[in-house]
C-alpha cells in the first residue's frame, strides 16, 4: 500500500485498456496538426501523391517514436518523462517551404532533410545552455507565458469550430515563398493526391463560402455540451475520457448527417513500410542548417513554457536537469524525423490542455498513444480513419482544452504578489500584448523581414521574449528554482 501512495501520479502505470482508451483521446486532439506539414511540404516539392503518402506515414511514425523517447525517457539524460505529446512544429513550414521552392523534387528533399538533420545535432548541443536559462522564469514570467499559450491556442479552437483552420481569409503576404504555399496549400483539394484533413486545403486568398457553417456550429457546440456534461455527471474512467467521448458522439452525428466520410479509409493500404533516406543521402547545406537552427531555437523557447505548463498542471515542478533532458528530445526528435524523411519536433501543446482537462497525469498515457501513433503510421487506413474526423468536431474539444491552458496561466499568476511588487502588473500587462500581435493583426509580417519570421510570427515567442527581459528590468535574474528543483528530485527519489 505504501508503494502505491508514494507513487507519483505521473509515473503511476494504468490498466492496458485505460492506457489504450485515453491515449486514443491524445491522438485525436494532435492528428490534424500532425499530417498537415508532410503535406503542405510534400506538395511544395511537387512530390508524387505517393511520395506524399509515405511522408505522413513517416511523419506518424516519427511522432510515435519520439513522443516514447520523450515520455519514457531513455537515460537520466534524455526524455523529460511527463505526458508530452510530440509533433512537427509549424514554425519550420516557411523555410522548408522557401527551400523547396529553391528546389522541388528529390533533390529539394534532400536539402531540407540535411538541414533538418543539422539542426537537430545543434539544438542537442544547446539543450544544456537553454536548460540553465530556467532561473529567467519565475511564476510571474511562467505563468503569463503559459496564460498566452492557452490564449493563442484558442485562435485554433475557434477556427476549428467555424470549420477552418486558418479563417475565413488567408493571410495577405507578398513573399513568394508565402504565395507558393497557397497556391500549393489550394491545389491539395483538387490534385486529387493524399487525403487532406478537412479545411486545411481551403485557405483562398478570398472568402471561404463554407466557413461558419451554422450545422458545423451546431455540431461543435453539441461537442462541447457532451464533454461538459459527461464531465460534470461522468465518474471514473468515464469522466477522464470526456473528450474522446464529446468527439465520438460529434462524429456519430456528422456521419448521421452526411459530414463525415469513409471514401479515404477504403482506399487506404493496410501496410506501409517507413523506411529512412528514402530520397538519398541528405544533403548537408551550412546557410540552410544555420535557418533551421533559428527555427529549432524558437522551437525550444516554445518547448521551456510548455514543459513549465506541464510542470504546473501535474504537480511536478521542473528543473534544469529535467528541462534539459526535455530539450535534448527536440534535437533528438528533429535528427531522427531528418534520416526517416520527415521534419523537426516539438511538443504538442493542444495536449497540455488535455492533460488539465482529463486530470489524468500518467505519461504511460502518452507513451501508449506514441505505440498508437506508429501503428497509424505502418497501417495507412488506420491512419485515414482518424484523418476522417472533421474539423469542425474537433472544435468544441479545442474550446474546453485550450481554455484550460490559460486557466493553468492564470492560476499560476494567482501565487504572484501584485501588491509588494506592483511592477510585476506591468510585466504581465506588456508580454500579453506582444503575444497577441500575431493573434490580432497577422498581416504585420508582410511588413517584416522574412529571415526574422520564425521569430516574430509566434505570438508564444514574442511574450516569452517581452516577459523574461520586463522581469528581469525589474525584478533582476535572482530568482531560485532551489525549491522546485529539490521538490522534483524528492518526487523522483520515489
Amino acid at each position: 500500500m505504501s508503494d502505491i501512495s508514494s507513487t507519483h501520479p505521473v509515473d503511476e502505470k494504468l490498466p492496458v485498456g485505460r492506457l489504450a482508451t485515453l491515449g486514443i483521446q491524445h491522438v485525436l486532439v494532435m492528428y490534424g496538426g500532425a499530417v498537415a506539414v508532410p503535406l503542405i511540404v510534400g506538395r511544395a516539392l511537387q512530390l508524387s501523391p505517393q511520395d506524399v503518402a509515405f511522408l505522413i506515414s513517416a511523419d506518424l511514425f516519427v511522432c510515435g517514436l519520439v513522443t516514447i523517447i520523450q515520455s519514457l525517457g531513455v537515460t537520466r539524460h534524455v526524455g523529460i518523462r511527463l505526458p508530452v505529446m510530440m509533433g512537427v512544429t509549424f514554425a519550420s513550414v516557411g523555410p522548408m517551404v522557401s527551400m523547396a521552392t529553391m528546389a522541388p523534387g528529390p533533390e529539394g528533399a534532400r536539402m531540407i532533410f540535411g538541414a533538418i538533420i543539422g539542426a537537430g545535432f545543434v539544438a542537442f548541443l544547446l539543450a544544456p545552455i537553454m536548460g540553465r536559462l530556467l532561473r529567467f522564469f519565475p511564476p510571474v514570467v511562467t505563468g503569463t507565458i503559459i496564460l498566452v499559450i492557452g490564449v493563442s491556442l484558442m485562435r485554433v479552437g475557434i477556427n476549428w469550430t467555424f470549420g477552418n483552420p486558418f479563417g475565413p481569409t488567408a493571410p495577405k503576404v507578398i513573399d513568394p515563398a508565402h504565395t507558393a504555399w497557397l497556391t500549393q496549400m489550394k491545389e491539395l483539394a483538387a490534385s486529387g493526391g493524399p487525403a487532406v484533413p478537412q479545411g486545411l486545403a481551403l485557405a483562398p486568398t478570398v472568402s471561404n463560402p463554407i466557413y461558419a457553417e451554422p450545422i458545423h456550429i451546431a455540431l461543435s457546440a453539441l461537442v462541447l455540451v457532451s464533454i461538459l456534461l459527461i464531465a460534470r455527471y461522468g465518474r471514473g474512467l468515464i469522466s477522464n475520457i470526456a473528450v474522446l467521448s464529446g468527439v465520438i458522439i460529434g462524429c456519430l452525428a456528422a456521419s448521421i448527417l452526411g459530414l463525415m466520410h469513409f471514401d479515404r479509409v477504403a482506399d487506404a493500404g493496410w501496410f506501409a513500410v517507413v523506411t529512412p533516406l528514402r530520397f538519398g543521402m541528405p544533403i548537408f547545406n551550412p546557410i540552410l542548417i544555420a535557418t533551421m537552427t533559428l527555427v529549432m531555437i524558437v522551437v525550444m523557447i516554445e518547448s521551456t513554457g510548455m514543459f513549465l505548463a506541464l510542470g504546473e498542471i501535474t504537480e511536478k515542478p521542473i528543473g534544469q536537469q529535467q528541462l534539459t533532458s526535455g530539450l535534448r528530445v527536440d534535437g533528438i526528435g528533429t535528427m531522427i524525423g531528418g534520416l526517416f524523411n520527415t521534419f523537426p519536433y516539438t511538443s504538442f501543446s493542444q495536449n497540455v490542455g488535455l492533460v488539465g482537462v482529463t486530470g489524468v497525469k500518467s505519461r504511460y498515457v502518452c507513451v501508449a498513444a506514441g505505440v498508437i501513433m506508429i501503428v497509424l503510421g505502418l497501417i495507412p487506413k488506420m491512419g485515414a480513419l482518424v484523418e476522417a474526423v472533421p474539423t469542425f468536431v474537433l472544435g468544441g474539444a479545442g474550446l474546453v482544452m485550450f481554455g484550460m491552458v490559460a486557466a493553468t496561466g492564470v492560476r499560476i499568476l494567482a501565487t504572484v504578489d501584485f501588491k509588494a511588487s506592483r511592477n510585476n502588473l506591468f510585466v504581465v500587462a506588456v508580454s500579453i500584448g506582444f503575444g497577441l500581435i500575431p493573434l490580432l493583426a497577422p498581416n504585420y509580417l508582410m511588413w517584416m523581414p522574412h529571415a526574422i519570421h520564425p521569430i516574430i510570427e509566434s505570438g508564444i515567442v514574442l511574450a516569452s521574449i517581452a516577459a523574461v527581459i520586463l522581469n528581469a528590468f525589474f525584478n533582476g535574474v535572482s530568482y531560485d528554482h532551489a525549491s522546485a528543483v529539490d521538490a522534483t528530485r524528492m518526487a523522483d527519489s520515489h
